[in-house]
Order: structure tokens, then C-alpha cells, then sequence
């Protein structure tokens, strides 16, 4: 395989955006790419009066990490968090209030804990403010019987999950991001310490990446890969390039994909790219659709009027518009109602939210071009809403519709009402111990170390758009198969291989397939995961042995006393 960083596709575009120009920079030809250790020099003089010396060093504030630091916390080690930004919570509190949780028996321990706490927050009578708890509840009412609260505004979640870290006494550093170049100081196969651009250092006895991008994972030298498997990598059925399951998302009228319509040597319209999808069940690099889950309402004293770019571009929106001049009348994005007049609104339908085939650079990339992807997917999705209000091109009762919501004022408000985090839908995934694939998710393979359970759709967004066959604009990559049920996670998936490193867990971006990927890279199990690393971690430094070496048996019996759901429930 390749082992080159990966860099984004689309030389089609024709944008003058300087954002766009990097994208263009860098091309892939590649196959599915896979990283593979290497050396890391640990940093001689680590051992200054300035290092902060912690039993458990966390780095990432997902809901994972944060799952992950209460849990250390509670066991009594002296744990810290690291978070880049100034929030906490990931995705769970960065616009992604729809829980897609599957079969919610399986969500237990802290994660549980914590949508119990929603529950709670929603049952005191001042949290409804702009429509009572009875209205809702017409909508959505929660299990009486758990307690849980699926469907939460994001600045709800973020109180939670910071109410819950300071009830803990965990020590959160806000603001501090990895050295990409010399931030993970080793010595053999160990971590020693971790160094933030800022120079503060970090030492410790077992690390915890939690990010979405795992960068300490692979700052440490340790195997991963970028991009979709082919199915004969690991004998899967539902790897690869899949044109067969194309009906997701699709186009659902032939629309030309050409600058002047019917003829191909005028060029392409931007986001579209001028090969096939490839071969079907092949690998390649390419990563699915990332988007900004919009928080939006309808209410006029608390909605936002939509607005435009400053680098607004019609073109990357000529698709679209002849997508309803073809007759599609849908309104292409999916919103989930949320208390107060809310939602959390994703994507839907051929051309929405989903940036497809913009994202490619941004697993490797250094923090300045992942800050220009983010600031190229904001704009692309600013102007998608612009365009969807103001044009006189989108049929009327979709215009209407559009008009009548707009960001929520009361959410995000630093970051102009727009979340503050992009819905990284996946980046690297380590190659570890131990890799899980569709035959552990159709439950085909038998695990026996089981750390926590999966439940929902092998899910994944389109990947591409191409010009097919017959010379129309068609996307690829979207897959959604339920796996058949709950499902169990193998401790070994967040173990990198021993020999490259021995004190690092990854529960968030885990050893996995992509396909199989689609399925765990949801919220609460994140938060089961991060739960079970920090449990793995207390008994890793009480034995003074790698966490590949960690005992399984006592293992288990601490995560069933924690009440994290391990097996299949009887239905």
C-alpha cells in the first residue's frame, strides 16, 4: 500500500478560493492507505521542571475522552484531559443531538449515565422555553423505564458533560493542541511524554487518544490506515467501492453533469470527478462525506437568517439547481426535532449538507489545511443554505420551507451560530491487535472479548460523485445494512500492535474496517469504549504490564459492575 500522506482530490472545481488551491495541491491515485510505525526519538530533555506528570494522560475531549477521564478519575488515578478547543463533548454536543444509538439496551455505564442526566435536565419545567415538554412529548417521549434522553440541544450537553467532569475533580486543559512533529516522546515501545505546540509536556504511564483524527496514535508511530478496504483484505461482503448500494442519497432524476449541458469537453461541474467509481469491491483512499450538523429552529424571535458567503461561488451549486429543474421537489436535509424548537438537521438526498470528495486531505493533514477544509466545508454549507432561500430556481415550496427555519441565536454563539465542530465522520482507524470488520458487526466471528456492544447500521455517506454510463452526475459509497442486531467489541480492536507501542488505548478511532467502522463510530458507543479504556488502564498500571497484557477476566468483571453491557440481551 501507499504510504503517503493522504491529500484531497477534485481537480474540477474552478474556484479562485486559496482553501480550494490546497485541495488541488494534492492528489490521489492511491489505493486504500495504511501507515505503518515508525521510529520516534523521545525528546532527551523531557524530564523538566515543566512536565506534568499524570498516571493517565487523555488527549482528545470527545465524549469518549471525556467517558474515559471520568472513569480514571473515579478509580482513583490522577488523570488529565487534554482538548484542543475550548469545548467538550465532541459531536454529542457540537450540533449532533439525534442519538443514533441503535438498540439503546446495550448503552449502559457512564454513557448511560449521561443520558440519564439529559433526562433529568428535561423533566425540570424551566428547561421548555420556547414550546412546553408536553408538545414535545407528542413528538418524542423517553423510556420511562431507563431514564434516557436521546434528543438534546447541544449546550445542554456540554453542561452535563462538564458538570459531571468537575463533580470527578478531573483536570481539563483547554486550548492545547499536539505538536504534530515532536509532540509523542517514546522510549522503545512506551510513551514517556507528549508535547503540545505550546511546549507544555505531559508525562504518563498509559496515554488514551481520543480524538476523532487520532494524532496521537499515530504521532506514536502506530499502524492505521485512511480510506475504504477492499472486501478480499479481510473477507468482507460490504467493503470497498459499492455502486450496488447507490440507491442511498442518490439523485433520483438524471441530472447533467457537464459546464454546458450535453457536452463533456466543456468540463465538469465542481464536486464531480471525471473517472468512475472504480472497480466494484475495490479499495481506495477515499473517505465519506463530512458535514455541519446545523442546530436550526423555526421559532422567529430565536432564528437566524441565512446568509451568504463572502466567497459564494453559483457554480458549486449548478448541480443542485438542475437537479430541481429536472423535477426532484424534495428538500434535501433531514431534520430531527429537538426540544425548544430545534433540530438537529444532517443530510438527505442526492446534493445537501454532505461536502462530497473535499475531505480527503484531512485525516493526514497538518492543522492548517485541516482549519481550510473545515473553513471550505462552512462555506459550502453557507452557501448551500443561501442558495436553497434566495434562489429563484429552487421550486417554491422548497424555498418556503428553507425560509421558514434558520439558525438557532441561543446555540454555537461563538462561532456565529454555526457548531463549532465538523462532523468527522471517520479519519485514520488503527490497524491493532486485533481489526474488526462486517464479520464481527454480522456477529459471523465470535468475540471473546467483549468491552462494550454496537448496534446501529453499518452506515456510511457518500464517498463521490462521478459522471456514470449513461453521462449522468451520480454519487457512490453510501451504505446503510443493519447488522442484525447488537454486536460486541473486542478489547484487542483499541490495542495497537505490541510491538509498536504498549501504553497507548485508541477506543475512538479503534482498529477497524471501514465498513464495519460505519457501525461503531457512534456517540454513546464511544463513550462505552473510552469507559472500558480507562478500566483497562487502572489495571495495565497496577500490574506494571503492556495493555495488550491486560487480564480479560478481571477485565470484564470491573465493566460488569459498572454496568456496561458486554452480551446480547434477551429480546
Amino acid at each position: 500500500m501507499n504510504q503517503k500522506n493522504v491529500m484531497s482530490n477534485n481537480d474540477n472545481t474552478r474556484r479562485t478560493s486559496m482553501i480550494l488551491m490546497v485541495f488541488t495541491t494534492f492528489f490521489f491515485s492511491c489505493c486504500s492507505l495504511t501507515v505503518f510505525a515508525e521510529e520516534v526519538t523521545p525528546k532527551k530533555n523531557f524530564a523538566s521542571e515543566d512536565a506534568q506528570e499524570y498516571q493517565v494522560v487523555i488527549y482528545g475531549g470527545s465524549s469518549g475522552g471525556v467517558a474515559a477521564a471520568l472513569q480514571a478519575s473515579r478509580l482513583g488515578l490522577r488523570v488529565v484531559l487534554i482538548e484542543a478547543s475550548q469545548h467538550l463533548g465532541g459531536l454529542s454536543s457540537g450540533g449532533l443531538g439525534a442519538t443514533d444509538s441503535g438498540d439503546q439496551r446495550v448503552i449502559g455505564g457512564i454513557a448511560r449515565e449521561f443520558y440519564c442526566r439529559i433526562g433529568k435536565h428535561y423533566a425540570r419545567g424551566n428547561a421548555w422555553v420556547r414550546h412546553s415538554r408536553e408538545q414535545f412529548y407528542e413528538y418524542y417521549r423517553p423510556d420511562a423505564d431507563s431514564g434516557m434522553f436521546m434528543l438534546f440541544e447541544p449546550h445542554v450537553a456540554e453542561q452535563v458533560f462538564r458538570s459531571m467532569l468537575q463533580e470527578a475533580n478531573v483536570a481539563v486543559v483547554y486550548g492545547e493542541r499536539l505538536d504534530l512533529k515532536n509532540g509523542v516522546l517514546k522510549e522503545g515501545q512506551r510513551i514517556i511524554g507528549i508535547v503540545m505546540e505550546s511546549g507544555q509536556e505531559f508525562s504518563g504511564r498509559i496515554f488514551i487518544d481520543t480524538t476523532y483524527e487520532g494524532d496521537l496514535m499515530a504521532m506514536a508511530g502506530v499502524s492505521y490506515v485512511v480510506g475504504r478496504e477492499g472486501n478480499d483484505r479481510y473477507g468482507e461482503k460490504l467493503n470497498g467501492v459499492s455502486t450496488r448500494y447507490a440507491r442511498g442519497h442518490q439523485f433520483t432524476v438524471s441530472v447533467d453533469p457537464y459546464v454546458t449541458p450535453g457536452d463533456p469537453e466543456s468540463g465538469l461541474l465542481p464536486g464531480i470527478h471525471n473517472e468512475g467509481p472504480g472497480e466494484e469491491e475495490s479499495g481506495d483512499h477515499r473517505v465519506q462525506a463530512y458535514c455541519f450538523r446545523m442546530c436550526l429552529t423555526d421559532d422567529p424571535a430565536n432564528r437566524r437568517e441565512w446568509e451568504k458567503p463572502d466567497d459564494y461561488d453559483p457554480a458549486r451549486y449548478e448541480l443542485l439547481l438542475r437537479y430541481f429543474e429536472a423535477g426532484s421537489r424534495r428538500v434535501p436535509w433531514l431534520p430531527t426535532s429537538m426540544p425548544n424548537r430545534k433540530t438537529d438537521t444532517n443530510n438527505s438526498d442526492g446534493f445537501s449538507t454532505d461536502n462530497i470528495g473535499m475531505n480527503y486531505g484531512y485525516p493526514d493533514g497538518d492543522y492548517d489545511l485541516r482549519e481550510q477544509i473545515i473553513a471550505e466545508h462552512l462555506s459550502y454549507q453557507m452557501g448551500l443554505m443561501w442558495t436553497l432561500a434566495n434562489s429563484p430556481r429552487v421550486p417554491k415550496e422548497v424555498q418556503q420551507t428553507i425560509q421558514n427555519w434558520g439558525l438557532a441565536k441561543d446555540e454555537f454563539m461563538e462561532t456565529n451560530n454555526w457548531p463549532h465542530q465538523l462532523y468527522i465522520r471517520e479519519a485514520r482507524r488503527m490497524v491493532g491487535v486485533h481489526v474488526m470488520t462486517d464479520l464481527d458487526v454480522r456477529r459471523i466471528r465470535p468475540i471473546s472479548d467483549s468491552i462494550g456492544m454496537g448496534s446501529y447500521n453499518m452506515d456510511s455517506h457518500n464517498v463521490q460523485r462521478y459522471v456514470d454510463a449513461e453521462g449522468h452526475a451520480c454519487n457512490e459509497g453510501n451504505i446503510e445494512i443493519s447488522p442484525g442486531g447488537p454486536y460486541a467489541i473486542s478489547y484487542q480492536s483499541i490495542c495497537p500492535q505490541k510491538n509498536e507501542c504498549t501504553n497507548l488505548l485508541v477506543p475512538v478511532c479503534l482498529s477497524s474496517s471501514h465498513i464495519a467502522y460505519g457501525s461503531i463510530r457512534m456517540e454513546p458507543v464511544f463513550m462505552v469504549l473510552g469507559q472500558s479504556a480507562a478500566f483497562a488502564a487502572n489495571l495495565a498500571i497496577a500490574a506494571d504490564v503492556p495493555v495488550q497484557e491486560v487480564e480479560y477476566r478481571i477485565l470484564r468483571a470491573q465493566l460488569v459492575e459498572a454496568e456496561q453491557v458486554l452480551e446480547t440481551l434477551p429480546q
